[in-house]
This record gives structure tokens, sequence and C-alpha cells, in this order.
């Protein structure tokens, strides 16, 4: 099996969980109680569970090392990440969070031998798959972040803001025409 290993699912964590946090910055903290539908999480709680999304995946793997997730508390679990979720955060703690935790995973990560990349667990009964890598729960935890993040950068363009990955390829597009013009001229 092919595959990046450890140091790089570290480094590539910290570049989506740094680009997370730019988006946290450049939202106003007025706009953290903004909800771009009914029955959807405001800016600051999307952010929140960012923050703690490593938190399950870290514990079955980190602390518990798990090789079985039968028998896992799914319900005290979601209880448990549920509350601490729900606590409201300024803008400067939401930031904080995500800078905490997100340097607990990536350390994590670093540390990680690479057989223990490929050791499989087991799934509870009846689910779809029965087994998973630990590789693929590992980078689970990243895609779940981007997958947030585009929510987050949709809710930028609801609120005024245009995201900065955007802004950023905008300024490069900027410069190297201006080189380009520099250069012919």
């Amino acid at each position: 099996m092919t595959y990046y290993g450890a140091k790089e699912l570290a480094e590539w964590f910290r570049t989506v969980r740094n680009n997370t946090i730019r988006v946290a910055g450049d939202i106003p903290e007025d706009k953290y109680s903004f909800k771009a539908a009914p029955d959807t999480r405001t800016v600051e709680k999307l952010l929140t569970h960012i923050a703690l999304g490593s938190r399950f995946a870290y514990l079955i793997h980190g602390v518990e090392r798990r090789t079985t997730l039968e028998g896992f508390n799914f319900p005290a679990w979601m209880q448990q990440i549920g509350a601490e979720e729900s606590k409201p955060r300024t803008k400067a703690e939401v930031i904080a969070l995500l800078r905490e935790e997100g340097e607990k995973w990536a350390t994590f990560l670093e540390g990680v031998p690479e057989a223990f990349l490929g050791q499989v667990l087991a799934m509870p009964a009846g689910a779809t798959p029965p087994a998973r890598s630990r590789f693929d729960m590992i980078l689970s935890v990243k895609e779940h972040e981007m997958h947030h993040r585009g929510q987050l950068m949709l809710i930028e363009r609801m609120i005024g803001i245009v995201p900065h990955i955007t802004r950023d390829m905008q300024a490069r597009i900027a410069q190297a025409q201006q080189q380009q013009t520099q250069a012919t001229g």
C-alpha cells in the first residue's frame, strides 16, 4: 500500500488548520452568531465543531489505541462532545481552541509509527465498511475539517467577505500580470 506517512499527515493537517484559523480571523466577531439557514450552526459553533473535530480520533488512536469500536459508547461520547461544543466562546477563545486542538492533533500525528497507520480497526456490528485502516480514519479528520471550511467560505461570501484563498490567488495573478507587463514593456 502506498500512502504518505505520519510526517506528511501532520504537515498537511497543519496547513488545513492554519487556513481554517485564517477564516476564523477574517470573520468579524459580530458575525460569529450568523447562521446561513435555520437549523444550522452559527459561525461560532461551526468553528468550535471544527476545533474539536480531532478529539474522537485522538481518543481512539492516541489514548485508547483501540483495535475495535465494538462496545464504544457513542451516545455518551456525543453527549460529552455536544456539551463541549455548546459552551459559549468569544472569537479569541474559538481561535485559541482551533490552535490548541490542532497542534495537539498534529503533534500526535508526527509521532505515529508508519506501521500504526496500516493497522485496521473493526467497526461496530452492522457498520459499512466493517473495518477501516487507521490511516483512513486519521485522514478523515482533515477531510471533515475541509468539508466544514467549505461551508465557512460560503458563509464568508454571504456576509460580504472574499475568502482569503481567493484573495491570495487574485494577488498572485495580479503580480504575475504585472511582471509580464514589465518584462514586455
